[in-house]
């Protein structure tokens, strides 16, 4: 048996190690040829994956704002996406700079099926259940029945969906898609979900276009496929099908959850805090009563009852790394230069946790929203639907939904729990995409 290595062996191995070498030496000198704010240093092929301690994307990043400033260059794969952290630099990015910066980023969890069309007992089923179908009444002109086994999956992929983009599985997915798009795992599911629900809407598509009349559209399908019609000619309209498909996905994924799992945020936080809830049913009782439902008209003399919503807002900080933007063109931002196509992360659960705008940022505090005589106070860091050109152009609807759902709730019931929560127990889990409260009962007591 030879002792030495075989020639063709070590022809292998020099070719390898060159390989390496060469590859590591022109990651280096891109990494560096870019004049972006500077960041943690990134691996080939990984980029900053290594940095994400116990599957907390967005708390990793709030705290790499600590170290390298509110502007930084954090590395998902290979890809750069320039942070921004605190109210001050993300209002400057998406207000004073909102052109630059108002193109759509990448997100890999989802961008497989999107592919840039659209336009994101357990109190958790009831909820999601009444107010998905105020979407519904929007979009299809009518509201599901509660037992309808098709509404029930629907409501199961939003859920499930929501989970597995916070997942660690999902978070490295972002970071690493050319790797994690072709390896097994739970969040391979995610392409299988959203397909499946683009089939649902598909149906109900279809239902709208056999009893469609053009000159009296009954929903949303209806005018987008009035639309459709009116720009049949038009190669580069963006009224067809495949886009209709996707913003009805996109309404419904993010008009309908996450004003549910801000609702189920704030249920736990009044089960934790009874004394909170107290004082919201005296405003109730005193503004509203018992002999009427609440209007949104009501809110302008509730302003404790805005403050917690706001508050719940804030706190329960349901989409912490905001909806991901990118650079329109080169752009110059605070000595920098940010190229085109560049990924830029507005970070907003820096911007609801701004010491410098919320005297306890980690703590749930109304007192956030109420000056010293207890009226409602604006505060210009609360940006739960973003800022800019690129902004929720739900917040209208999830305002007023979040408002009434809490009143007419609290005007009737009490909630209770057989669980002591905890500080540890309410607070977000500043994980990923989104916050989703942990698993919890709680009974519904008549006042």
């Amino acid at each position: 048996m030879p002792t030495d290595m075989e020639p063709g062996c070590c022809t292998i191995l020099f070719s390898a190690i060159l390989g390496v070498i060469i590859f590591y030496l022109l990651w280096t000198h891109l990494y560096r040829r870019h004049r972006l704010p500077p960041g943690p240093t990134p691996l080939p092929l990984i980029g900053n994956l290594l940095e994400v301690r116990n599957g907390q994307t967005a708390k990793t990043l709030m705290e790499l704002g600590k170290k390298y400033g509110c502007v930084y260059t954090f590395y998902f794969g290979p890809h750069p996406v320039v942070v921004f952290c605190g109210y001050e630099a993300v209002k400057e990015a998406l207000v004073d700079h909102g052109e630059d910066f108002i193109g759509r980023g990448r997100q890999p969890t989802v961008d497989r099926v999107f592919q840039g069309y659209g336009r994101q007992l357990d109190p958790a089923i009831i909820i999601t259940k009444a107010v998905s179908n105020v979407i519904s009444s929007v979009v299809f002109g009518s509201r599901f029945q509660y037992e309808d086994a098709g509404f029930h999956r629907m409501l199961d992929i939003f859920y499930e969906t929501f989970e597995l983009m916070s997942s660690i599985w999902g978070q490295i997915q972002d970071m690493i898609p050319m790797i994690m798009n072709h390896l097994p795992g739970p969040h391979q599911k995610i392409v299988t979900l959203l397909e499946e629900l683009n089939d649902f809407i598909t149906e109900r598509v279809k239902l709208n276009q056999e009893t469609l009349d053009q000159q009296n559209p009954r929903d949303y399908i209806d005018c987008f496929l009035v639309k459709m019609q009116e720009e049949k000619d038009n190669p580069e309209s963006e009224f067809n099908m495949r886009n209709l498909i996707l913003t009805l996905n996109n309404l419904f994924f993010a008009g309908g959850e996450t004003v549910a799992t801000t609702l189920k945020h704030g249920f736990l936080v009044l089960l934790r805090y009874p004394d909170i809830q107290a004082k919201l049913h005296k405003e109730i009782d005193d503004v509203i009563g018992r002999n009427r439902q609440p209007n949104t008209d009501d809110r302008s003399r509730m302003p404790y009852t805005d403050a917690v919503i706001h508050e719940i807002q804030r706190f329960s900080n349901v989409i912490p790394m905001n909806a991901p933007h990118s650079a329109t063109r080169d752009t110059n931002f605070r000595g920098y230069t940010i190229p085109k196509g560049t990924g830029i992360c507005a970070l907003l659960c820096s911007v609801l946790q701004d010491p410098t705008y919320f005297a306890t940022p980690e703590k749930f505090n109304p007192e956030h929203f109420l000056d010293s005589e207890g009226n409602f106070k604006k505060n210009d860091a609360f940006v739960p639907f973003s800022l800019g050109k690129r902004s929720c152009l739900g917040e209208g609807l999830a305002r007023m939904e979040l408002f009434l759902f809490l009143t007419s709730i609290l005007q009737n019931f009490k909630l209770t729990s057989q669980t002591q929560f905890t500080d540890s127990d309410i607070y977000p889990r500043m994980a990923g995409f989104a916050n989703v409260p942990i698993l919890y009962e709680m009974s519904f007591l008549p006042r």
